[in-house]
């Protein structure tokens, strides 16, 4: 039984403005009544405005949210809360950091081990990046820079907000043509990719022009994309 991967391009309920259809969907796949839902706000440092705005998210569906964070550890046993959950959501800030802190801890291997028996792992920014072999980050400054040694559970590479700022298309694009990151997927703010193992399913949207996108060197095609 393989997992699920959501991979969310940018607008969640960490925004001004929280629209709770991009969480139905992620909450559905699992095919459970009550799923138990788990945010990692580990790119952000484990910020409290992350985890209120998850807690607050999740009231409008039926599933048991919890949390899981490093910067102030209160789990124990990793390894049996991982089993336990049923999504992970992982949110936005630094790349970089998330990735070191998972693997101090051993929880991308535990993550590897959820995925396999079918759990669903979703995110935004950071939270998409860090499912894919490579992407593009601003985790070491202010300007973009490619990423390539993300869980890999996705092969290939990836761009979140590849509209949001000028830098995110020319930055990826060149990074995919001249081979410093792998084929890949991007997405804009407000768009999603649902991955099946690891085989690409759809496109999802919130608002009309969001679209996720297949870069591979030299150009870009823009995905079919279904607005929830």
């Amino acid at each position: 039984m393989s997992g699920q991967v959501v991979a969310i391009g940018g607008g969640s309920f960490e925004t001004d403005d929280p629209d709770p259809r991009l969480d139905a969907f992620i909450l559905a796949l699992t095919g459970k009544a009550r799923p138990n839902v788990c945010y990692l706000g580990t790119a952000g440092g484990d910020h409290e405005r992350g985890r209120l705005a998850f807690y607050h998210a999740m009231r409008a569906h039926e599933c048991r949210p919890t949390e899981l964070t490093f910067f102030e550890r209160v789990v124990e046993d990793l390894a049996a809360f991982v089993a336990e959950q049923d999504v992970f959501w992982v949110g936005g800030g630094s790349t970089a950091n998330l990735l070191a802190v998972w693997r101090l801890h051993g929880l991308d291997e535990l993550l590897r081990g959820a995925y396999a028996r079918g759990a669903v792992l979703a995110g935004v920014s950071a939270g998409m990046n860090c499912w894919f072999e490579g992407s593009t980050t601003d985790s070491f400054g202010p300007t973009l820079a490619p990423l390539r040694d993300g869980l890999g559970i996705l092969p290939g590479s990836c761009c979140p907000h590849y509209d949001g700022n000028e830098q995110r298309r020319p930055v990826y694009q060149g990074a995919v043509t001249r081979g410093e990151l792998g084929p890949g997927y991007a997405a804009d703010d407000y768009a999603a990719l649902h991955f099946r193992g690891t085989e690409f399913v759809e496109a999802v949207a919130l608002r009309e022009g969001a679209l996720g996108y297949r870069v591979v060197p030299g150009t870009e095609t823009a995905l079919p994309t279904r607005i929830l």
